[in-house]
């Protein structure tokens, strides 16, 4: 071979693959800005609870709707890379294409390539998404949330005004300096787990916030606390009196609190050294095995349904009903069943947490490579056999209950009989009582009180029977 051949023949495939990746990426951004869009609408109203609560402007309504967006990702990624696999190549094969690469000698096995490099790049995005942006987006919502909270405390703070910012304290301040942060006469109202409140009166105080514990201290010096009571009262007088606030700002964002450190923060490192505190066999440990094994099952998990949705895609025809995206659709909410099935038996430790997470990518691996396998081959993806007995299943079985289901309820219907109107022939007005009435051809005449004398060939009339 010449090297000007050997060259032409390297190309061929890349441009057949760019071609394919091309095709594919059409229909995945599709269904990554539809599927994106109906989640921003479901996580739209707690958002905007949180935005009234807090008074926050646009801008941090932008960044705390981007600090939730790597975990939408997380799942709408796997699912639009394999709506594109599957409506690509089903385009391709409704347009015919592939039957034209069949007839110029491109086999099935050289389509793969481009499925792989695209299913891969998909699976890289959702793993940097699971493993590095999602701990970083927990964190700095966690941070953000409190500076909102702190932000609506020191707005609320104001010279000789009530602070209702705290929740069940009340704070009154009469002066403070801008510059040291110093307050001034500090009236305190607690009602914290009281039904009657603690007064605390000082005469300077400060406060101080602690973003890694989400906490606000309030320090109070050379002042007295009052606490009255149904039978007595009590007055401590105090040098320094520590005030802890614990943040509770409304953090709760479609049912998961943001305010408190979790496992989603924990690097993966983090992850395997609480697991070793907590105990890997406990419930808690497990718990963060399990957060673990997630953040890598499911970048996997993108990569292999985006391979199964290659023989999907093929499915289709000229002519035929594109089936690839029901059965696409049926397999990807079958995975996360599987999914959360392997979740929940981890949970329990009937299994080592490594082993029984994998279980729906590996089930799904010998799937995808079975569907492949039979896409290149070009044959059937159900066995010949599994036809024939799903067919004497439904004809066996299925007809018959549904044909004994039909009689059932055609028995049960109330027959309604019709009633037939009777209806009275009346002679017309003009041929009155002893009027005769005759054909003229058969030459019979009729009286009136004959069942015959209204006959349409009767048109002759007689007065009597005499001529």
């Amino acid at each position: 071979f010449t090297g000007k051949s050997m060259t032409r023949n390297f190309r061929i495939p890349l441009l057949l693959n760019s071609y394919l990746v091309t095709e594919m990426l059409a229909p995945f951004f599709a269904s990554f800005l539809i599927m994106n869009s109906v989640f921003f609408l479901v996580k739209l109203v707690p958002l905007l609870n949180i935005v009234l609560e807090l008074g926050i402007g646009f801008h941090d309504f932008i960044r705390l709707f981007a600090y939730i967006f790597p975990n939408i990702f997380l799942y709408s990624l796997p699912m639009s890379a394999m709506m594109g696999v599957i409506i690509g190549f089903t385009r391709l094969t409704s347009d015919t294409e592939i039957l034209a690469l069949k007839s110029c000698g491109t086999s099935l096995y050289q389509t793969v390539p481009s499925v792989v490099i695209f299913s891969t790049i998909i699976a890289v995005l959702t793993g940097s998404f699971s493993i590095k942006l999602i701990p970083a987006s927990e964190i700095a919502m966690k941070q953000l949330m409190f500076r909102l909270a702190k932000e609506k405390i020191d707005h609320g703070s104001q010279e000789q005004q009530i602070t209702e910012a705290l929740g069940d304290l009340v704070v009154y301040v009469e002066s403070a300096d801008d510059k040291t942060k110093e307050l001034k006469n500090v009236w305190v109202s607690d009602m914290r787990g009281q039904e009657i409140p603690i007064i605390t009166m000082a005469t300077t105080g400060k406060m101080i916030s602690d973003v890694k514990n989400m906490m606000v201290t309030i320090l109070l010096y050379d002042g007295s606390l009052h606490q009255s009571g149904v039978e007595d009262a009590q007055i401590v007088d105090f040098d320094r009196y520590r005030i802890n606030i614990p943040l509770q700002p409304p953090s709760l964002i479609d049912g998961k609190n943001v305010s408190t450190l979790s496992k989603k923060m924990m690097t993966m490192s983090q992850l395997q050294q609480r697991a070793s505190e907590l105990g890997r066999d406990t419930q808690k440990g497990r718990k963060m095995l399990i957060h673990h094994e997630k953040r890598l099952v499911l970048p996997v998990g993108c990569l292999i349904l985006s391979l199964l949705g290659l023989p999907f895609g093929l499915l289709g025809g000229a002519g035929k009903r594109a089936i690839g995206v029901p059965i696409g659709l049926f397999f990807f909410m079958f995975y996360y069943v599987m999914f959360t099935l392997s979740q929940a038996i981890a949970e329990t430790g009937v299994m080592p947490v490594e082993i029984v997470m994998w279980i729906p990518n590996v089930i799904f691996l010998v799937i995808a490579l079975y569907c492949l396998n039979k896409m290149t081959h070009e044959q059937p993806l159900i066995p010949k056999f599994i036809k024939v007995r799903i067919t004497l299943f439904n004809n066996h079985v299925l007809f018959p209950l549904f044909k004994k289901f039909k009689k059932l309820v055609g028995q049960s219907k109330t027959k309604v009989k019709t009633v037939k109107p009777i209806i009275k022939k009346v002679a017309p007005q003009f041929l009155q009582a002893g009027i005769i009435r005759a054909n003229a051809y058969s030459r019979v005449y009729h009286f009136p009180e004959c069942e015959f004398y209204t006959c349409k060939y009767c048109t002759m009339t007689f007065k009597n029977t005499e001529i």
